[in-house]
């Protein structure tokens, strides 16, 4: 129950401290990058004894190492523009309703069967979607940025899957710790060579206050990835409920740190949009 916690503080800080990205103007990707690069020493360094040789026995993780570090790179960078251009409320809920993707696939891969209870959620799922992500009237944009709520739904879904997959039948020898930090690594050197490309370009200029934001912002991506691949090991829950526990902790910290912290306009929209979330959460959890 403790790492599940832990993992739903490390991800709602995680979309607060993108929200202050704005706010101080932080270069986002170049930020995102040494986040990687914080987060992979942070889990070797905490479990670089939990490494062992024989992993490499059964190599079929790798593939799924390099899959999961574009994944991780793209999304995140997404998020975090979505954060500033859509707010913090409605970033965190297209995120983790993406737990709807989740399900489906977890269904279709692992021949689950389809309950009317479960049907039920997913449409919810879809409707407070719709619903946080309407633009905002009062708010003056020159980009519609509806398109990354809808973007980050469907990827964070299939990333969300991909990881409970990886956790299920690839690790092997290999422990999540250990995964986590080689994804994030990964994910760091894939940046790195985009951002190098970029500077002798002169497309872009390396800062400390991005590099000093990146490494605040590793800290609580590893443990949010790391601590929720724990918890489907610990918590003794199946899977989705684990999915739909952590999920709506994190849109109901987020939503309240945005609509309160931050200000975020409340519209009419988005209050059904939380309300419909909060209830396709529950009924999915309840289906499971």
């Amino acid at each position: 129950m403790i790492p599940l916690l832990l993992s739903v503080c490390s991800s709602t800080l995680i979309f607060v401290i993108f929200k202050y990205f704005d706010k101080l103007k932080i270069d986002t990707f170049q930020a995102i990058v040494f986040n990687y690069f914080t987060a992979a020493i942070i889990g070797f360094a905490l479990y670089g004894n939990e490494w062992n040789s024989s992993s490499f026995e059964n190599r079929n993780w790798i593939p799924f190492v390099i899959i999961s570090a574009f994944m991780f790179i793209g999304l995140f960078f997404i998020m975090g523009r979505s954060s500033q251009a859509n707010g913090v409320a409605s970033t965190s809920i297209a995120v983790k309703m993406s737990m709807a993707i989740s399900l489906i696939l977890m269904m279709i891969g692992y021949s689950e069967n389809l309950s009317l209870l479960k049907l039920i959620g997913i449409i919810l799922a879809f409707i407070g979607v719709f619903l946080v992500s309407s633009p905002d009237k009062k708010k003056s944009s020159k980009v519609n940025a509806t398109w990354m709520l809808g973007l980050l739904f469907i990827g964070s879904g299939g990333l969300d899957f991909l990881l409970n997959y990886i956790q299920k039948n690839t690790l092997g020898e290999m422990t999540p710790s250990i995964f986590t930090a080689l994804g994030l690594g990964a994910a760091g050197i894939i940046g790195s060579l985009i951002l190098i490309v970029r500077i002798i370009q002169k497309k872009m200029f390396l800062a400390f206050k991005n590099v000093l934001a990146g490494i605040i912002l590793g800290i609580p991506n590893y443990f949010s990835i790391y601590l929720l691949l724990l918890s489907y090991r610990t918590t003794g829950w199946t899977d989705s409920t684990v999915l739909a526990i952590t999920n709506v902790s994190v849109v109901l910290c987020s939503a309240l740190v945005g609509f309160i912290v931050f200000k975020e306009n409340k519209t009419p929209k988005k209050i059904l949009g939380l309300i419909a979330a909060i209830l396709a959460i529950t009924t999915l959890y309840i289906a499971n």
